[in-house]
């Protein structure tokens, strides 16, 4: 049987792996186990105290086009929404118009910097 690692041993050994080698072998790990790396930063997290409170809903409103070519907000819009090629055009056609109501923050910007990615004009309210 193979003599068991020390913690410094593997520290040691993870330190010459890029953050690239790093990523993939956390999601090795967590495939293994079945656990997953981000939960102990939510403990961590809620352990900090009071957090400023926020708006649990919001809105993302698509304000026009900006820049971006009407064809990628489209797409964009059609991914984020689940609509049809159609109804996506549509709504792009309609801006200003809400893409998303009633979402958390944390989804609302994620689907802000989509949008924004493809030069589109987005507001989150």
């Amino acid at each position: 049987m193979a003599e068991k690692l020390t913690k410094e041993q593997i520290i040691d050994s993870l330190k010459q792996y890029s953050i690239l080698e790093l990523n993939d072998l956390v999601k090795a790990v967590e495939t293994e186990f079945g656990v997953s790396a981000a939960a102990p930063v939510a403990v961590a997290a809620a352990d900090e105290g009071p957090v400023a409170k926020g708006p649990s809903e919001v809105s993302l409103i698509l304000k026009g086009l900006g820049t971006a070519g009407k064809v990628a907000v489209i797409k964009a819009v059609q991914a984020i929404t689940g609509l049809g090629l159609m109804d996506a055009k549509k709504l792009v056609d309609a801006a200003p118009a809400p893409i998303k109501e009633k979402i958390s923050p944390v989804e609302a910007e994620s689907f802000k910097k989509t949008l924004t990615d493809v030069g589109a004009e987005v507001e989150v309210k």
